[in-house]
């Protein structure tokens, strides 16, 4: 498995946008379907979006279709989760995730047990109002 790495978060104000990035130090990373949760404070971990490991597929949580965009450039190592119209409910640590098989598409990740993806250490994200 691959471990990810997690920037661009920080502090927005209501209605911005924000793109987050995910990256890891092995080329394989490439090879991976990726998956974007987050965290907000007292709440669950939830899934928001991810992607198959050649971009071929994406798949969004319910709330987040629409607002939230995933993609990636396997020549720049990188995963993108575009993030529009933010609102505070959007406060969060968001993680990125890779599947532990290579190849996958992107909704396998959304059912895979937590415990079994390899997760990077979270960006904050906060939007206020």
């Amino acid at each position: 498995q691959v471990r990810p790495l997690e920037s661009g978060g920080g502090l927005v104000q209501s209605g911005a946008s924000l793109r987050l990035s995910c990256t890891a130090s092995e080329s394989t990373f490439s090879n991976y379907g990726v998956g974007w949760f987050r965290r907000g404070p007292g709440k669950e971990r939830e899934f928001v979006a991810s992607i198959g490991w050649n971009g071929g597929s994406t798949y969004y949580a319910d709330s987040m279709r629409g607002r939230f965009t995933i993609s990636r450039d396997n020549a720049k190592n990188t995963v993108y989760l575009q993030m529009n119209s933010l609102e505070p409910e959007d406060t969060a640590v968001y993680y990125c995730t890779t599947h532990p098989r290579r190849f996958t598409g992107a909704q396998v990740i959304s059912v895979t047990p937590l415990d079994s993806l390899s997760w990077g250490q979270g960006t904050q994200v906060i939007v206020s109002s």
